[in-house]
């Protein structure tokens, strides 16, 4: 496993977001996450964890929601960054994979079409640096960069190869963080496992940082080094994954524990304590 000293940060936050006058989305979040480790965001649907990602993307509209707080990320401040600024961060430095990669992906364009379009947006030089950089993105989540599979649109792939192109687009510049927003939970049983042990791979090979959002707590016992325990917009648990799962001590994390079947759990228990 990668592993990394605890001081050095890659990225570290503390926010409040709310919408109007409505109650905070968010309230004072204060996540950390280390360069080279894979850092869970765990919470239920509603509890603000697309929030924290769009927030640090600096997706949200900035007119309609109150961001307080601060995200340094390699010596920046994100949340004082403008448009321009951010735009050049996003897809190169910090990358994005969503829930549904048939909806992220553009359905009338070729894949080649759209994997260039992510390489240019970052990148200058040759035809033959961008098919070398295609290629070596296409490897690394072991799909075919032949011409017949880039030809492909979307449609034309399952969905397991559809998030792997997903996966690949991300990482085409070889990002320091990645972004991983229930990145698994359209896929089936063995599709999402194949899909884990792909982030875990490029984790390990690239040093990539991950923080992988997720509402299902067994889901991240084999890739995530920490978990944070997101209830109601707030931080309730953080630590090592195995401490966590093996010995929950607030109240809704040991809800999210009891709520693993009762087969899996000494699994996913021990599957963690092993990181």
């Amino acid at each position: 496993m990668h592993s990394a000293k605890p001081t050095d940060v890659l990225l570290s936050a503390r926010v409040s977001v709310r919408y109007g006058e409505k109650p905070p989305v968010l309230h004072d979040v204060e996540v950390s996450i280390r360069r080279g480790e894979v850092f869970g965001l765990i919470g239920q649907s509603g509890s603000g964890k697309s929030t924290l990602a769009m927030t640090i993307l600096g997706l949200l509209d900035r007119k309609k929601s109150q961001v307080e707080g601060t995200i340094q990320f390699e010596g920046s401040n994100l949340l004082q960054l403008r448009e321009r600024e951010l735009r050049e961060l996003r897809g190169c430095k910090i990358a994005l994979v969503l829930q549904s990669p048939l909806s992220s992906l553009n359905p009338a364009l070729k894949i080649r079409t759209q994997l260039k379009e992510a390489w240019r947006a970052h990148a200058s030089g040759s035809a033959s640096d961008c098919d070398a950089a295609i290629r070596a993105a296409m490897e690394s989540v072991s799909l075919p960069a032949s011409d017949e599979f880039l030809k492909k649109h979307p449609s034309q792939m399952s969905v397991g190869q559809a998030q792997r192109v997903l996966i690949a687009m991300a990482t085409l510049h070889r990002p320091a963080l990645l972004l991983a927003d229930e990145a698994t939970s359209a896929l089936d049983v063995i599709t999402q496992a194949e899909i884990l042990t792909l982030f875990r791979q490029l984790n390990r090979t690239t040093g990539m940082s991950i923080l992988y959002i997720s509402h299902d707590l067994a889901s991240v016992a084999g890739i995530c080094d920490r978990i944070a325990i997101l209830h109601q917009g707030t931080i309730v648990e953080v630590g090592p994954t195995g401490e966590v799962m093996a010995n929950p001590r607030h109240e809704y994390t040991q809800k999210l524990m009891a709520a693993i079947p009762q087969i899996m759990r000494p699994i996913a228990t021990a599957t963690a304590a092993s990181l």
